[in-house]
């Protein structure tokens, strides 16, 4: 037995390996659903049946796509060994069961059947959710479909993420999801909800960026080029930098200009004082994966408060 078999944790269940491929303790993306949908729930005060079933499917195969594109990263991730790399013995931070492939729970043609089926279950619902939906603009649709074939891409196929787009496709993912959502059940665009649509996919970007400042040494090995792997430690530390203060930036400036509320950007400063705890934990004490942990507290925080933000701006168009 190698050093590595015997870090590998002891074998599980089948069915929890899946779950765990599928990575469906990581439930972020979802709430995008939740942000579209409190933009209309008031001054109506109430959903239509026609937007809570788009949503409703929508959302179902949300998770299905989801667990298809994961699922197809854990098997380029195997295969160029970039994973038993990332969370091997060397890196006793990362929990090996989080990587059937790697922990030896499934096999590439068990995690590929698993991507298939859940890709075309996915391609399905979302379907559905469009023929069902109250509104069908075809910049929903288009959005739609974009949002499947680009998922699928993400590092298997066409292999996005390898050729330098991994973070913006991080974060277009949940723009992406808030504005589909709210397309197909409200019809039209909204420049506010764009806007927090942007903050939302701000959430899964910045606890992104400190997993590739993490996994920089397996990330060069196989040539993944993120923008951590590309920079110097340095230029690494500035672009995150810049990243948290482009978040507030946004808010601030969507509120100056009246494209949101003036209070928007008071709103969102506790998402500002978490992203700046995250930073100077993870680029002054030198604990990135704590700052890890904190950014996927800072993103639920953030999409509370971006529910609150709708709510309020319905209420003042009641009153």
């Amino acid at each position: 037995m190698n050093e590595f078999q015997a870090a590998v944790p002891p074998a599980e269940g089948r069915l929890r390996a899946y779950a765990r491929l599928g990575k469906l303790d990581v439930y972020d993306y979802y709430p995008a659903i939740a942000v579209a949908l409190s933009a209309l729930l008031l001054p109506a005060g109430r959903l239509t049946a026609g937007e809570l079933t788009a949503s409703g499917l929508f959302l179902l195969g949300s998770v299905f796509v989801i667990m298809s594109m994961v699922a197809l990263d854990d098997v380029t991730g195997y295969r160029d060994g970039s994973d038993i790399a990332n969370y091997g013995p060397d890196d006793p931070l990362r929990n090996k069961r989080r990587k059937p492939l790697v922990a030896g729970t499934l096999t590439v043609r068990q995690a590929l059947r698993f991507a298939l089926v859940t890709a075309v279950v996915g391609a399905v619902l979302w379907a559905a959710a469009g023929l069902a939906a109250p509104h069908r603009p075809i910049w929903t649709l288009v959005l739609l479909a974009a949002l499947f074939v680009v998922s699928l891409q993400y590092s298997y196929g066409l292999k996005i993420s390898y050729h330098g787009f991994q973070e913006a496709f991080i974060c277009g993912l949940g723009v992406g999801m808030v504005m589909a959502t709210y397309g197909l059940a409200a019809g039209h665009f909204s420049g506010f909800l764009f806007v927090q649509a942007v903050l939302f996919g701000f959430g899964p970007l910045m606890f992104g960026v400190y997993s590739n400042t993490n996994d920089i040494p397996g990330d060069r090995a196989v040539g993944r080029p993120t923008v951590a792997a590309l920079t110097s430690p340095r230029g690494n530390a500035v672009f995150v930098g810049a990243l948290s203060a482009a978040e507030f930036l946004l808010g601030a400036a969507a509120s100056a200009t009246g494209l949101a509320p003036w209070w928007f950007v008071l709103l969102m400063l506790p998402v500002t004082a978490l992203r700046t705890r995250q930073y100077l934990v993870g680029f002054r004490t030198g604990d990135i994966m704590r700052a890890r942990r904190i950014g996927f507290r800072t993103h639920r925080v953030g999409f509370l408060l971006l529910i609150a933000a709708n709510l309020l701006a319905g209420a003042e168009a009641v009153a």
